[in-house]
């Protein structure tokens, strides 16, 4: 490994420590208004759908199949359901599971 590589590794490992120790430092000392923490709030619900719609969706650059698609839509009811989070994996898991061993890719 280079410096430079290593220098680089450095500081970004010293960058995400100091952004992760501020949250705590600067806890009640900033005020948020409540149009801000509306739009935070927003903005983590829809980073988390891009995410779950990535990883439902895609795999090695391409479609990932109907039956991880359709798995992740059963975890997705049975957690809208409000069920147990082992049940809402297993449930997905094991659509997911029966949907390849019958052959729906």
């Amino acid at each position: 490994m280079t410096s430079a590589v290593a220098a680089a590794i450095l500081v970004l490992a010293v960058g995400t420590y100091a952004f992760r120790l501020m949250g705590p430092l600067l806890h009640g000392r900033i005020e948020l208004s409540v149009r801000v923490q509306r739009l935070l709030s927003t903005g983590a619900v829809v980073l988390l759908v891009a995410l779950l719609a990535t990883g439902a969706f895609t795999e090695a650059r391409g479609f990932a199949g109907w039956a991880r698609l359709v798995g992740v839509l059963v975890g997705g009811v049975l957690a809208w359901r409000r069920a147990p989070f082992a049940a809402v994996v297993l449930g997905a898991a094991a659509t997911t599971a029966l949907l390849r061993a019958t052959g729906v890719a």
